[in-house]
């Protein structure tokens, strides 16, 4: 029979059994104590190590960019080139939607839909935006990856910068004339350069000789 009890402390004010109930206490021997702060220890290494392992990786990668835009920058320069500057609406009025979407929006076209994949006669690839020549046909190779690509371009042709899309750093590179964005470059191209220019179709329009 239940039996009440004055509000005293932190019992509160409810009928209870004359065995008033106590706090609980837990205890844990040194055994258990112990297997847990090794427990908690190996998380907090295991997570320092990923931390760090991120950064490593984020900076080799930021180097690795940085040789490719340095390797870029030093090369030969061309003759002049007079830059080509227009609002959106006159650039959405000279292109085509998926055009504009890449060069004045750093798009990207889906791999393999490009007819310029399969282009293989002798000529020119010029930028889309603006005609300006970027490729000699004889730097163009299959790379598999579903994007026109190239070894080497026009002296003075290109400009590059770093973008953190992916989080990781890529060399981004844009036409000179027009900064139409074309594409990014890689370091496993084929001799002699050891480079890969990974070009959207879209963004280029081929010239034959």
């Amino acid at each position: 029979m239940a039996v009440p009890v004055r509000c005293s402390g932190w019992v509160s004010c409810e009928s209870r059994s004359p065995l008033a109930k106590r706090p609980v206490v837990s205890w844990k021997g040194a055994g258990a104590t112990n297997r847990e702060s090794n427990s908690n220890d190996h998380a907090m290494n295991r997570r320092r190590f990923l931390s760090r392992s991120f950064f490593a990786i984020a900076g080799v990668a930021t180097l690795r960019q940085s040789m490719l835009a340095g390797a870029q920058a030093t090369a030969v320069p061309g003759a002049k080139i007079d830059k080509v500057v227009k609002t959106d609406d006159e650039w959405r009025k000279l292109l085509t939607p998926a055009q504009f979407t890449v060069l004045r929006r750093e798009g990207t076209e889906p791999p393999f839909t490009s007819p310029l994949n399969n282009e293989k006669r002798k000529g020119t690839f010029v930028c889309a935006g603006c005609d300006l020549p970027l490729f000699a046909s004889k730097t163009k190779y299959d790379s598999g990856t579903g994007w026109p690509s190239f070894y080497d371009f026009l002296p003075g042709t290109l400009e590059t910068s770093t973008d953190f899309k992916l989080i990781y750093p890529r060399t981004e590179y844009h036409c000179a004339r027009c900064g139409g964005h074309h594409g990014h470059v890689f370091d496993d191209g084929p001799k002699p350069t050891g480079l890969r220019y990974c070009n959207n179709g879209v963004a280029l329009k081929f010239i034959p000789a």
